[in-house]
């Protein structure tokens, strides 16, 4: 059950938020927040936005693609138009770490979103400081009250937060945070099954002026196009472009439908 294993992460990443607590404190005032809205931006241009993203791995199918070198794949990325990349830097599911996100940081000028099990104020700080763009905030992981905390906290130090929900209950909680960004999530996390009429079914939920990303099972042109026609903003494609033998020629296949 999905439960089980979202307990089993958190409980996990609260012990590992208890070393690293203590083997390296953060302070809020080394820290120089950038400037917030670039990852916003970049999604909310003209025309559906890419997030391509780095994953080695992920629980449901294990190793994706475990070779590869970050800074190298950011660098397709941004050579083939996308408009931003998204990083996990979760270790015992997904094989990242934090370093895979400095290393994109360093090596492209896209804003970077760090996709994680964020659950502590800790979290950001680590986000920031390595400069990336955006950070993951997931509902099912939070409560509003904690949601909203970690949103305030996100914004005061120049983040821009990817708010993902998987139901109308959890895009009610995302909504009266105030999220700016919401990602919809298109896998059931009970089967792992995808459906992109996840989204479709979601949208009409979400208020105007917010912006939506649509996320997992994105695997064609005709899925980016009718997407777009629904109104979604961005599309986040990570393991269509990780296993892929040519990530540029997936892109340009993916993006170029009109």
């Amino acid at each position: 059950m999905y439960e089980d294993f979202l307990k089993q992460i958190l409980d996990s990443k609260r012990e590992e938020l208890k070393l690293l607590k203590v083997q390296k404190p953060l302070s809020e005032a080394e820290i120089k927040p950038l400037q917030t809205g670039l990852f916003r931006k970049a999604i909310e241009q003209p025309g559906i936005a890419l997030i391509a993203e780095i994953k080695k791995a992920s629980p449901s199918k294990g190793p994706l693609n475990t070779d590869i070198v970050p800074a190298d794949l950011a660098g397709i990325y941004e050579k083939s138009g996308a408009s931003a990349i998204s990083v996990l830097t979760e270790r015992q599911f997904f094989y990242g770490c934090l370093d895979d996100l400095s290393q994109v940081r360093q090596s492209c000028c896209l804003p970077v979103l760090r996709k994680d099990f964020i659950i502590d104020s800790y979290q950001i700080l680590e986000t920031a400081a390595v400069g990336a763009g955006a950070v993951l905030l997931i509902v099912a992981a939070l409560d509003q009250s904690h949601l909203r905390d970690l949103l305030i906290c996100a914004t005061n130090f120049g983040l821009d937060a990817l708010v993902e929900v998987h139901d109308v209950k959890e895009l009610e909680t995302a909504q009266k945070a105030d999220a700016a960004i919401i990602g919809i999530n298109n896998r059931d996390l009970q089967t792992f099954r995808v459906d992109l009429h996840t989204t479709y079914d979601l949208l009409p939920e979400v208020d105007k002026h917010r912006l939506v990303v649509a996320e997992s099972g994105i695997r064609s042109s005709y899925d980016v196009s009718t997407l777009e026609e629904a109104g979604v903003q961005a599309v986040l494609v990570g393991e269509t472009l990780v296993t892929a033998e040519d990530p540029a020629s997936k892109i340009r296949e993916l993006m170029d439908y009109a």
